[in-house]
């Protein structure tokens, strides 16, 4: 086994409101999975707000969004070339049919990408060629439905079920993560027999994640909560099976919930915290799917965007967008408690998408 994982950093380039600092493109690190520390590879520039990274190792390829709402109108996508020293080579980019897209991920023949655009209020699907080059979308999903709580449609994530009949889409503006029938030869989506879940009025589902098992875990970004769900693969039906808050009993302070994911062994989930700006920690029941808390741990930084944990489930690294640093902090594999053991400056880092 190798002795380092290769991640990249998404972030933002340009100062915007809700941003607090600049980055110069997309980077790569190398993490030492002996002692937790990174080390800087390599910058890519020429790429504008590379906000949210996807990899597909096997054509040995990145993809980046570009969250903006100036190209043709709306934003794009961009396709790298990976090099054998990690370095990137541009391949081109697509418009993506909405602004400010905030999402990208890839199905496993590696021939569509599923992007989520957030501004945009919609879905795109775009064909990813032999050579890497991108094409026109092939399909665009718009959303609509009420939205008392929220400001109208913001889709936030976009991933495959694990058998890849059915795109899940969490949907932050109507408080519904949508479940759309997706065709592999075509990048056609349609709604699924079961086309979407209702969560909590004013919960804001932005991301989220599967378990071996085959259920969903929603974090929730606006009420600060998390969702366990069952999941009927033939239908794309999801159903809540317990929700409860990411946060500690007590705190009263402002926060919004942002990234989740399952540890790799499955026997435990994280979701990060921005204003408490915590790791919140739970542990899976293996047959329920029920969520018991284990702890929240601060993220030695503001606005913890984003999180992962590296592909052999050793270290959880947490970007913190707001303080431009990544801290690294040891997963405990009996307890899934986390201990703090390395801090890097990263500008303005939103997305950490390791090489698996």
């Amino acid at each position: 086994m190798s002795d380092e994982a290769i991640f990249y950093v998404g972030s933002y380039t340009e100062v915007l409101p809700h941003v607090h600092g600049r980055a110069a493109g997309i980077a790569c690190y190398a993490l030492d999975l002996a002692t937790g520390a990174i080390a800087l590879r390599g910058v890519t520039g020429g790429i504008v707000n590379p906000s949210f990274l996807a990899i597909d190792m096997p054509h040995r390829r990145l993809f980046a969004v570009q969250e903006v709402a100036s190209f043709n109108g709306g934003g794009a996508v961009s396709s790298f070339a990976i090099n054998q020293d990690w370095r990137l080579t541009p391949l081109g980019s697509q418009p993506t049919g909405g602004a400010h897209p905030c999402f990208v991920s890839i199905d496993r023949s590696g021939r569509w990408l599923l992007v989520a655009n957030y501004s945009g209020g919609n879905v795109a699907v775009v064909p990813i060629g032999p050579d890497g080059a991108l094409g026109p979308a092939a399909t665009l999903v718009q959303h609509d439905g009420p939205h008392p709580h929220h400001d109208g449609p913001h889709p936030h994530a976009a991933r495959l079920a694990p058998d890849e009949r059915v795109l899940l889409v969490p949907d932050c503006g109507l408080d519904r993560v949508y479940a759309y029938a997706f065709d592999h030869a075509t990048g056609a989506l349609t709604p699924a027999a079961s086309p979407w879940m209702q969560l909590a009025p004013g919960a804001g589902p932005r991301h989220l994640d599967m378990h071996p098992s085959g259920r969903v875990y929603v974090i929730n970004e606006r009420n600060s909560t998390l969702s366990a769900c069952d999941y009927d693969a033939a239908t794309g039906a999801l159903r809540a099976l317990q929700t409860l808050s990411t946060l500690p009993e007590g705190f009263a302070g402002a926060n919004s919930c942002a990234d989740i994911h399952v540890h790799p062994e499955g026997r435990f989930l994280y979701g990060s915290n921005r204003g408490h700006d915590s790791i919140a920690a739970f542990a899976i029941d293996p047959q329920a799917g029920t969520l018991t808390l284990i702890g929240h741990t601060p993220t030695g930084g503001r606005t913890p965007r984003n999180f992962a944990i590296d592909p052999s489930g050793t270290f959880l690294l947490a970007a913190n967008q707001d303080s431009s640093s990544i801290n690294t902090f040891r997963i405990e594999r009996a307890t899934g408690t986390l201990t703090r053991v390395q801090s890097a400056a990263v500008p303005s880092p939103v997305c950490v998408c390791f090489v698996s």
